[in-house]
């Protein structure tokens, strides 16, 4: 027979040994080294039909195509100044990068991918979200400076020209769109607020402030809930937003310097990448509340990363300081992860 002793500690280990017999929201299924490319990233896309990943090597001044099925670099897209953001279009085999240091947006076709055009924009381009239905890319640019005004520019695609410049209050960081409301969401980090544009008319529509936390840079739209997931860095939090109100709803922790945020439907899992080398995973419930899943360690670094819902993958990039070469580590959700 157990002393009571015994049988009290027991008891009070008992909540530690369940939480250790949980598994990690993610497990690591592979890793791409990016050799020779020993780079910082940014962002990345995903071409389903070819089996490929994009990625903005930054401080390579490059685009790094990579072969999935082979696991190596099929082409370097070099010749540019700071890449930031990425869009690839299946339906024209288009792949729109954006350059901070150029002060443009690019677009590239063809087998291997050739420059096909450019239209110029402010210093510090960035981030974009493509409306399929209307065939519209949203890209966020500029300072906020008085000469690098800040902006969101609305490229019609179709005809690669600019329809639309929206002025914002300073540098838009991340876009997410919710197709059947016909919204894009925009973090203005500087002004801790979000903007809504209207798809339809090409026009701002909503400005929300944020109070439970700032530096906002990341966001995540969950259509099945309507809701919106904000990563912040001051301090370091997740916030939850009604999508139909802006009203903030819940925070909870994350890791220091958030940079990337995504939503899995499948799952109702959100996934934010942060640089302070961790992914922080979360559950959404059936009553729109969000409950932390545990941590995922990365690298220092490894900021930037993309969830493809099609294949039920993580794709983080992990910077190589020189002379180590720069990596991909893929992940996949674990289904039995408990809050």
């Amino acid at each position: 027979m157990k002393s009571p002793c015994s049988l009290l500690l027991a008891l009070l280990l008992a909540p530690f040994a369940v939480s250790a017999q949980s598994p990690a929201p993610l497990k690591l299924e592979k890793t791409i080294s990016l050799k020779p490319v020993s780079s910082k990233f940014d962002h990345l896309a995903f071409d389903a039909a070819a089996s490929r990943l994009f990625i903005t090597a930054t401080s390579n001044h490059s685009v790094e195509v990579i072969d999935l099925k082979t696991g190596s670099i099929s082409q370097s897209i070099t010749g540019l100044g700071k890449p930031h953001g990425l869009a690839w279009i299946a339906s024209t085999g288009s792949l729109y990068v954006s350059d901070g240091s150029l002060a443009e947006l690019r677009v590239y076709k063809g087998s291997p991918l050739v420059l096909a055009g450019s239209i110029k924009l402010s210093e510090d381009a960035d981030d974009m979200v493509y409306d399929e239905a209307n065939h519209l890319l949203f890209v966020g640019h500029g300072t906020g400076e008085a000469a690098s005004p800040a902006r969101v520019a609305v490229v019609d695609t179709a005809h690669f020209t600019l329809v639309a410049n929206l002025a914002v209050a300073t540098h838009p960081e991340a876009l997410d769109i919710d197709p059947a409301g016909h919204r894009v969401f925009v973090n203005i980090a500087d002004s801790n607020e979000i903007v809504v544009i209207d798809t339809a008319t090409r026009a701002i529509t909503a400005h929300w402030k944020l109070t439970k936390a700032a530096g906002n840079v990341p966001l995540a739209f969950d259509a099945d809930h309507n809701l919106l997931f904000v990563g912040c860095r001051k301090p370091g939090a997740v916030v939850v937003l009604d999508a139909a109100t802006g009203k903030e709803l819940s925070s909870l922790p994350a890791a220091a310097g958030a940079d990337d945020l995504f939503f899995d439907p499948a799952l109702r899992r959100v996934y934010l990448i942060a640089g302070s080398g961790e992914v922080d995973a979360y559950q959404v419930d059936e009553s729109k509340a969000i409950h932390s899943l545990g941590v995922l360690p990365t690298a220092s670094g490894a900021k930037t990363a993309l969830w493809v819902p099609a294949q039920d993958l993580l794709y983080v990039g992990v910077p190589g300081p020189a002379p180590q070469p720069s990596e991909i580590r893929v992940y996949s959700p674990v289904a039995g992860a408990k809050h």
